[in-house]
């Protein structure tokens, strides 16, 4: 049988269809053959027709053509089975081949409608002897709809969940979404923005945070069908959501709890504050761009035409107080010298040492700046070694500021322009307006020296793109070093794996370094912190201090708090208006979906979870703090798995982007899509015009036909047959259509294979051999035996490449390619009851076990095909998802078998690869020479399966002796025993295949003195590994029977002449 779709690294093969058996046609074959026939006559007469009226143009044959092309076009599919029944398969299987929308509908609901999603436990509800899978699903962001890494994610999780299902343990698959703070808020308001002109203080709190609900229930319904489409089998019944009343539950009772123990605490610290989206941002949120020197960029927020200057070090001279004396310093942000309020030097610079203690004047306000001595932050070899100090808006002079108790002043508004500390001449200003314009005003006043390349990186908003200000601003924050040391040693302790081992290494060295903790966000869409500010009537007190708030589970709880720091005056409570970072509820999400801070059955008995399987890219945003939060909050790690996978990019190596047009929604891929359409997806986002253009030219240079249909099974397959554990993927469409093939030669094989099960057939009551199979039946059932053990080893250690591999090449290459063509002469109507029967049983077990096999990967198809499959006696199980995953069987070892037909098949290979260098196709002729009566026997035995796999051959003949070969034959060898020749004889040029041999014999005679120089080495025989000696013994007889061989055949093509 031929190709489908390869492994990867190999070119997809055209598509195409298992032969039909002429012999074996069913009823509604027969009547379908009858319509086709009935059409093709009507068809006929309407030309004959057109001919006696002389219409018979060239036109008028296309017109015939296109008609009939209409008439064999399949109608589309429409699913007609009632939601959540099972679909009825009384029809016979298509007769167009595999159709993934027809395949692939039904069956979730019917699944669903079942239970089957739901964790199966004892009568006594307990979780099942063979034991407990649990996955929290990441929950994906309801900021949009899935895009194709989100279906790498599904088709890993899915594929564990299903096979550990099968395995017959306990498995609970939690789905849910996350509320994604900053992304869907920005979302929102830039379509708010694009639809109607308007902004959210338009709408105000409230109906803003309504429009992002109806955002949420419209994109979590979408996300919910993909995720469905995909096959996902999720616990319905325990969906999550993060702003759900459970678990907002469990995110007020976490800021509750680690303020209670001292690990939250409110302060005036640095944040990186984005003016874009006027919100602070954690440092895994703040992206770094290098420039490697002058670089004029764009800035969200100001007119697209304007550029300013980035990558540059600018010095200018501050004056000395009460001198002519002027001190040089460079900045990299000129503006932030009005924020200035110290200039430092090293203390052993002998060129400053005089102005120790002094001050210099800022040229632009009235203010005295010390001039102090730092060891930390100068560096006397850099620059002029002297530094502007800028506490309040730049993290290193911060520390700088609190070493010398300096004064912080900032200088910057929330919305980016500069407040009144930045002076009469500049406040209002946009911040790099007054970059531009401090540097003109230096120049004026004389002060200016230079600008140069400065190579650096810039920090930038990984959600808006805008440069970020670091600033000074009174927030919540988490103390994690303590929570990260006992994290660390619960890993080292063997708690919790992470695998790859790259992931590994950077977990630790993360937890490391970690810093405290910033939560606070200042949105309107998120959980809103459940702190409150106690203005005590009288007093004049500071919202900076963490002393005059007091948190609470309920406002009662607060309130109570608040009276102890009332002390029996007059109070009222204000709530902080920010929302916590989006990562703290996430952090929760093992545990919180489990009911946590409530002691829950679900809690007790799934709780921690198997695996968690994610992106490596975000480990520390996500994993980390599930895992510190996890061990604080409940004492236990919350996985003993951590599984990270490859970043999804496309087939030219980029990073996914919707400017790009690369971005592939999963749904595309399964249903197909045309290009005008995926270009009319471009206009339902947020991309302006300039964007939309960019995005349509990639989508038309990567996608010029559209995307093809493939369907979930072969998306899925592929997403899995990527997956060995690199960092990235370069993912081609092409690639997944393959796999379409190859889901077209499951639904053919299948097809074909039922033929051979009659209506009479009756599977036995098990698998088990009976001792009458043939040697080809003994290797298939030991081929299967081997993919089975090499799948589930494959997926414990979580190689699914290797693991699609092994599932791909049984199928492929052992079962469609060589079992089913060699049980056709075993079925025909020559063949004895006892061989028919034994070869139906063969191909039944290897159908069922097969399609098992390749169920976790792909769902759809196989219990499509399954349930067409008769059951065996006594066996009622309703589903593929719920029968019994095939496993390494003792009694389908057959090792000899093995052997025998891997030589038969060599043989095969061998003599189809000679005949082909003759461009032999039919006719063909095999004489294959052994030396022994147990090889006789062995081809003798399989000479009707070496003529059945040979297209064109007409016979295998088994001979002793070099005489019984006729003249004319070419020759391989394929051991010191076994030669195989084809008879070429008056079909070849003599004189070509005698230089032919003369090449060949020179290649083999220099192979065989290689080897007998080493052999004749003085310590080979004590010094070469024992393996070392038996193969070169081997190769060494091969070759000298290839060359006796060449010289023989090379003899008789000099005879024919």
């Amino acid at each position: 049988m031929s190709q489908a779709a390869p492994p990867l690294g190999k070119p997809a093969p055209a598509e195409d269809t298992t032969p039909s058996n002429d012999a074996a046609t069913s009823k509604s074959g027969e009547r379908k053959k009858a319509k086709r026939l009935e059409k093709e006559a009507k068809l006929a007469l309407k030309v004959a027709m057109n001919v006696a009226s002389g219409q018979n143009t060239p036109t008028g044959e296309k017109k015939a053509k296109v008609e009939k092309k209409k008439e064999e076009e399949e109608v589309p599919f429409v699913n007609t089975t009632p939601k959540g029944e099972k679909k009825d398969l009384s029809e016979p299987m298509s007769a167009t081949g595999y159709n993934p929308i027809a395949v692939e509908s039904a069956w979730y609901d019917w699944w669903e409608a079942q239970g089957f999603f739901r964790p199966q436990m004892t009568p006594s509800g307990d979780v099942k002897p063979e034991g407990l899978f649990v996955i929290p699903s990441p929950p994906p962001n309801v900021t949009g709809t899935l895009h194709i890494g989100h279906a790498l994610t599904v088709a890993i999780q899915d594929t564990l969940t299903r096979w550990n299902r099968m395995l017959g343990k306990t498995t609970l698959f939690v789905p849910g979404f996350d509320h994604a703070g900053i992304s869907t808020q920005s979302v929102v308001e830039k379509r708010l923005w694009k639809a109607k002109g308007q902004t959210r203080h338009d709408l105000g709190r409230e109906k803003f945070v309504d429009t992002v609900w109806e955002w949420k229930n419209d994109y979590q319904n979408r996300i919910t069908d993909q995720l469905r489409r995909l096959g996902g089998s999720y616990d319905w019944d325990r969906v999550a959501f993060t702003m759900n009343e459970s678990l907002s539950k469990a995110v007020v009772e976490t800021f509750c709890r680690l303020h209670e123990d001292g690990t939250l605490y409110r302060a005036n610290r640095m944040v990186n504050w984005c003016v874009r989206l006027n919100t602070t941002l954690s440092n895994l949120e703040v992206d770094q761009m290098q420039l490697t020197g002058r670089t004029l960029l764009n800035v969200p927020g100001y007119d697209a035409k304007e550029k300013f200057e980035f990558g540059v070090l600018t010095s200018f001279a501050y004056p000395i107080e009460g001198s002519d004396e002027k001190l040089i310093i460079a900045t990299t942000r000129p503006e932030t010298m009005l924020g200035d309020t110290a200039i430092a030097v090293h203390p052993d610079d002998p060129r400053y040492t005089h102005l120790h203690g002094k001050f210099a004047i800022h040229p632009f306000l009235d203010r005295r700046i010390p001039i102090i001595t730092d060891s930390i932050v100068v560096d006397m070899a850099f620059g002029t070694g002297a530094v502007k100090i800028t506490p309040a808006h730049d993290p290193n002079d911060y520390e700088v500021g609190m070493r010398h108790k300096l004064e912080f002043i900032n200088i910057l508004n929330d919305d980016g322009t500069f407040n009144d500390n930045a002076g009469e001449k500049f406040k209002g200003m946009k911040r790099f307006h007054a970059r531009v314009a401090v540097v003109k005003a230096l120049q004026d006043a004389g002060l200016y020296i230079e600008t140069k390349d400065n190579p650096m990186q810039i920090p930038v908003c990984s959600k808006s793109g805008d440069v970020i200000e670091p600033v000074l601003k009174p927030q919540w924050w988490v103390n994690c070093k303590p929570l990260a040391e006992e994290a660390i040693k619960r890993t080292r302790a063997g708690e919790m794996t992470i695998s790859p081992k790259q992931s590994e290494n950077e977990w630790y060295r993360w937890l490391e370094d970690i810093q405290d903790w910033c939560i606070s966000r200042q949105l309107w869409w998120g959980h809103r912190c459940p702190a409150y500010f106690v203005r005590v009537e009288g007093l004049n007190q500071d919202r900076d201090d963490g002393k005059n708030w007091v948190v609470g589970r309920t406002l009662e709880e607060a309130t109570e708090r608040a009276k102890a720091i009332a002390a029996g005056a007059k109070f009222t409570l204000e709530q902080d208006e920010d929302v916590l970072d989006t990562w703290f509820s996430s952090g929760l999400w093992p545990f919180s979906i489990m009911g946590w801070p409530e002691k829950t059955l679900d809690l007790e008995k799934f709780y921690p979870s198997s695996l968690l399987e994610t992106g490596w890219d975000i480990i520390f945003f996500w994993v980390a703090r599930m895992a510190l939060l996890g061990v604080h909050l409940t004492g236990q790690m919350p996985f003993k798995e951590v599984l990270c996978h490859a970043m999804i990019r496309d087939a030219h190596g980029r990073k996914m982007s919707k400017s790009l047009g690369n971005v592939i929604d999963p749904l595309d891929v399964i249903q197909g899509l045309d290009l005008e359409a995926l270009h009319q997806k471009l206009y339902e986002g947020n991309l302006d015009d300039k964007e939309i253009a960019k995005a349509k030219s990639g989508q038309k240079k990567d996608f010029p036909k559209g995307i093809p249909q493939c369907g979930t099974d072969a998306l899925r397959f592929a997403l899995c047959a990527y997956s060995a554990g690199g960092r990235d993927i370069n993912l081609e469409i092409l690639r997944v259509e393959g796999y379409r093939k190859f889901c077209n030669k499951i639904f053919n094989a299948t097809k074909f294979a039922m033929l051979k099960l009659d209506e009479k057939f009756v599977p036995e009551p098990t698998a088990k051999p009976t001792a009458k199979e043939s040697i080809v039946e003994r290797w298939i059932l030991h081929k299967f035996n081997i993919a089975a053990d090499e799948v589930n080893r494959q997926l414990a250690s979580r190689n699914f490449m290797m693991a699609t591999s092994a599932a791909y090449n049984f199928w492929l290459y052992e079962l469609c390619d060589v079992y089913i063509e060699a049980m056709k002469p075993m079925t025909d109507e020559s063949a004895s009851p006892e061989r028919r029967t034994s070869a139906q049983q063969t191909l039944y077990t290897c159908l069922d076990y097969g399609l098992r096999l390749l169920h976790p990967f792909m769902p759809f198809v196989t219990e499509e095909l399954w349930q067409r499959l008769p059951r065996r006696p006594n066996d009622s199980t309703p589903s593929i998802m719920v029968s019994s995953y095939p496993v390494f069987d003792q009694s389908f070892i057959f090792e000899d078998a093995e052997g025998d037909f891997d030589l038969v098949l060599k043989v095969l290979k061998s003599g189809r690869s000679l005949a082909a260098s003759y461009s032999l196709q039919t006719d063909i002729q095999f004489f294959i020479r052994v030396q022994s009566d147990v090889e006789g026997k062995l081809f003798e035995s399989q000479a009707s399966t070496i003529v059945t796999l040979t297209k064109g051959c007409k016979s295998a003949k088994i001979v002793r002796e070099l005489s019984e070969v006729p003249d004319g034959c070419g020759s391989v060898v394929i051991s010191p025993t076994v030669v195989v020749h084809v008879l070429v004889r008056g079909l070849v040029d003599l004189d070509v295949e005698i230089d032919k041999c003369d090449k060949k014999l020179r290649l083999a005679q220099m192979s065989l003195q290689k080897i007998q120089k080493m052999e004749s080495q003085p310590d080979y025989e004590e010094t070469a590994p024992a393996n070392a000696k038996l193969a070169n013994e081997d190769r060494r007889k091969t070759l000298e029977v290839d060359i006796e061989n060449l010289e023989l055949s090379k003899a008789m093509f000099a005879k024919l002449k």
